[in-house]
């Protein structure tokens, strides 16, 4: 047992000598340290201040084509549905109409319960063909609106050939029912005797 401990002992002195000897060769190596870091820096500062490549820049044009979309009073529902712009056009479009149940809705630009109403009617238009419907703005015919006795909007006018005018009444969209049960009155196969009364006696020639 005591020669196993002599020979383990040797290699252990030796490497304990070449420890020693070594740790002299740590300053050289923190000196390569240093050369190493300053080649690699002086290698960083030619890529530095080497001149890059510009590469081609291109400018591109680009148009957004805007379509401007129909204001909501605008939009029509179908050719049952007609912008009335004057009086002679109201009373033309009156006389025209024959034996039709025509709906008239005053309406202003700003009104918001005849904006929500709206998309409604239009509805109401598609699915009945039969009947023509006229649009009046109350700011382009105020002095018409105010002859027809149009206090509040949306306002709603029925007509029918020559019974004239039948029903008027305001409406708003949570009170349209009052639109389609007159629709339902009204609306019925039936034959006028006589020319289309219109507005009857109220004049608006002139307006």
């Amino acid at each position: 047992m005591a020669d196993v401990f002599r020979l383990s002992s040797s290699p252990l002195t030796s490497f304990s000598s070449s420890l020693s000897s070594l740790q002299p060769g740590l300053v050289p190596t923190q000196k390569l340290d240093k050369r190493i870091y300053s080649v690699a820096n002086w290698g960083v500062a030619r890529l530095a201040l080497r001149p890059s490549k510009r590469l081609p820049s291109f400018k591109v044009n680009a148009r957004v084509a805007e379509t401007e979309q129909p204001k909501w009073w605008e939009k029509n529902a179908g050719p049952n549905m007609i912008d009335i712009h004057s009086t002679q056009e109201f009373l033309g479009a009156l006389s025209q109409a024959g034996d039709k149940l025509v709906i008239v809705e005053f309406y202003g630009t700003w009104c918001a319960s005849c904006r929500a109403l709206f998309p409604k009617l239009c509805r109401t238009a598609e699915e009945h063909p039969e009947i023509l419907f006229l649009k009046v703005n109350f700011d382009e015919n105020k002095p018409m609106c105010k002859n027809l006795n149009v206090k509040v909007l949306p306002y709603f006018h029925f007509y029918r050939g020559a019974d004239g005018q039948l029903e008027s009444f305001s409406c708003s969209l949570a009170k349209f029912q009052k639109i389609k049960d007159a629709i339902r009155t009204h609306n019925t196969a039936r034959c006028s005797i006589g020319p289309p009364k219109g507005v009857g006696d109220l004049s608006l020639e002139s307006l």
